[in-house]
């Protein structure tokens, strides 16, 4: 059975048989959930952060993404330099 959050790991809906392997929107995902996925996968061997079923460059591109997303471009928005 599919897991319902659609991580990465064993029991990944892209891991089923005949499943398409996780592309742009699969990584895009992925990649905003990657902190609570990290955090999970400390404790269940069988969730990781990055599917291995993906179809290469475009997983990737999204997992970027979506990492970027979450993290942030590193500037501090708000605080005024010089003042």
């Amino acid at each position: 059975m599919a897991n319902i959050l659609s991580v990465a790991g064993s029991n990944s809906k892209y891991k089923l048989e005949g499943a398409k392997p996780a592309g742009f929107l699969g990584g895009l995902w992925h990649g905003m959930i990657a902190p609570i996925t990290f955090i999970v996968s400390l404790f269940n061997l069988n969730v990781r952060i990055y599917e291995t079923q993906n179809n290469g460059r475009w997983y990737d591109f999204g997992f970027c993404i979506g990492a970027g997303i979450i993290f942030g471009n590193g500037t501090h928005q708000g605080i005024v330099h010089g003042v």
